[in-house]
């Protein structure tokens, strides 16, 4: 009874969690940065590694 106690907890709160993401989120697909910017001389940013000196 426990593991089913558990396993019904932790799928009730990721359904809660994604519930929660889903009525707060603005959902904008045309302002979104393209999935894969190859060669479209935008350059990736939020990393270390996006900081090449100039």
């Amino acid at each position: 009874m426990t593991r089913r106690l558990t396993a019904g907890l932790a799928v009730a709160a990721l359904l809660a969690l994604a519930a929660f993401d889903l009525a707060t989120a603005e959902l904008d697909p045309y302002g979104a940065p393209p999935l894969f910017a190859l060669g479209s001389g935008q350059g990736s940013g939020g990393a270390h590694c996006a900081a090449l000196p100039e």
